[in-house]
């Protein structure tokens, strides 16, 4: 098929302001803010980031503009789909009407190691199931009802967290008062989550509600058995942030150990509570998804003066550099085995590269994922020779933008909170060679002829961290892009009149 690409900033600053001509003033004024295009830089790194920014220009955690189709998350998704979700042994309760608890069951695949519905629950739905006269009369009692059920069939689950939906926040259920007093009837850890989905501008506020209820429930608490009886050694980490996303977590524990450092925990993917109890024990916090989990690192550090720093474990270029500047926070025991791990891939990484770099080198790519992947996945690309011709996020922050403009080149289109019209647009002008987006895009997408991986959860492959990722990442992007389907059919307004006047 024939593409027509948009490029070079000038081309791409016209296509912005074509897109939002089809909106009324009001509407065009607040979108402009989240659409820009990367421009030169002669910023100062940040003293902290050590990143000198090139698109934080679009601006973000802004409401989304009413009657747009936005690809958002609410605060109950970042909370209870996030954060809480992967813990596998504790049970998550859907607090308030089924559709949420029904709509977020199972979604993302945060592998784990356990006996699910024994021990691990995180397939498993556990939902209030309100009806109508518990939104007259309250919901504390049934809540109260569910707990003693959960407890009595589930005896191996170790603790439970409430998730509150709208409903909750909107009739005033007390689900702290319920929280404590279960928490003396059962003595289990209770953790109730203010994460109602009205909350805040996207699902990121849930990511923040559910590290002050970490903080709050399980940090603030006397110190458990698990955390009591840990002694913790000189090189414990926590990996913070990485929910296991088709073993991706399994696969970063992996290069860690092989350094030479011992992961504490890993939280929240395949996670268990002793693993966050005894999280302030570690000597320094790894942090994967900045957006999700910064805040209980930051609190970590100024409680216990834990550091943390942020890693990225996506393409061989940027694990090489994660694992040195890791090993470069201990001993040169830790330096010296990571170069030899760094080494001892090296053979894997050439073979992957001399066999998908030729057929991939050149090739476009534009991405609208949540979390870190907008700017992560990038360098993965680079090391394969595609290019980013487009990048953003559903519920980034300021500083996410910042950092992104760390990875991605002059003359990249970068988009926040972009609407679906917006999005079929600059793909339709932009025609990449490939979309990296979530379920919803996927098919409106490959409708377009142009092929696509769900970069949310892997498009039921992964891991993609790590250099055994990496090769799995490579065959998958090479499968989308060099499928030869994409050769099979004319789209609509290519076929000839004939062919349409037969069917």
């Amino acid at each position: 098929m024939a593409k027509d690409h948009a490029n070079g900033p000038e081309e791409l600053e016209s296509l912005i302001k074509e897109v939002l001509e089809a909106y009324p003033e009001k509407a065009r004024k607040k979108r402009a803010k989240h659409l820009a295009v990367t421009t030169p830089t002669d910023e100062a790194p940040d003293p902290v980031t050590g990143i000198a920014s090139n698109c934080d220009a679009a601006k973000s955690n802004i409401k989304s503009v009413p009657g747009v189709m936005t690809i958002r998350g609410c605060a109950y998704a970042g909370s209870k789909g996030v954060v809480w979700g992967p813990i596998k042994d504790m049970v998550h309760i859907s607090h308030g009407p089924v559709g949420c608890g029904q709509y977020s069951w199972s979604q993302r695949r945060n592998y784990y190691v356990g006996e699910t519905g024994v021990d691990s629950f995180v397939t498993m739905q556990f939902t209030t199931d309100f009806q109508e006269k518990d939104i007259v009369f309250g919901g504390d009692k049934k809540l109260e009802k569910t707990i003693d059920e959960i407890n009595g069939l589930f005896p191996l689950a170790n603790g439970i967290t409430v998730q509150s939906e709208c409903p909750i926040g909107l009739i005033g259920d007390d689900i702290e008062a319920v929280a404590k007093k279960k928490h003396k009837d059962i003595g289990k850890t209770i953790v109730p989550v203010r994460c109602e989905g009205f909350r805040g501008v996207s699902q990121s506020l849930g990511h923040h509600i559910a590290n002050d209820a970490v903080r709050d429930w399980i940090f603030e608490k006397p110190e458990s058995e698990a955390a009591k009886s840990y002694e913790p050694g000189p090189y414990d980490v926590n990996i913070i942030g990485d929910y296991n996303i088709g073993g991706d977590a399994w696969a970063s524990r992996i290069l860690l150990e092989e350094i030479g450092l011992s992961v504490v925990g890993c939280w929240s993917g395949d996670a268990t509570l002793a693993e966050m109890e005894r999280a302030p024990k570690a000597r320094l916090n790894l942090i994967h998804c900045y957006r999700s989990m910064n805040y209980i690192c930051r609190y970590m550090e100024e409680k216990y003066a834990i550091g943390w720093m942020e890693y990225n474990f996506f393409g061989p270029t940027q694990i090489a550099a994660s694992l040195r500047a890791i090993a470069a926070q201990f001993d040169a025991a830790i330096q010296e085995n990571a170069e030899k791990v760094i080494a001892r891939y090296q053979p894997l990484v050439a073979a992957v590269l001399a066999k998908y770099r030729p057929r991939l080198e050149g090739k476009s790519v534009m991405l609208y994922v949540g979390g870190l992947r907008p700017r992560h996945v990038v360098t993965a690309y680079d090391d394969l020779g595609m290019v980013i011709a487009g990048t953003g996020y559903e519920f980034a922050h300021a500083d996410d933008y910042k950092r992104t403009g760390h990875y991605v080149k002059e003359g990249t289109l970068i988009y926040d909170d972009v609407t679906g019209y917006e999005l079929e647009k600059f793909i339709e002008r932009v025609r990449p060679d490939l979309v990296g987006s979530g379920i919803k895009e996927k098919y409106p997408v490959q409708k377009m002829g142009i092929p696509f991986r769900q970069m949310h959860s892997w498009d039921y492959s992964g891991p993609y961290h790590g250099y055994d990722g990496f090769a799995i990442f490579a065959r998958d992007m090479d499968m989308a892009i060099n499928n030869p389907v994409w050769g099979l059919f004319d789209a609509p307004w290519q076929a000839p009149p004939a062919a349409l006047a037969a069917e």
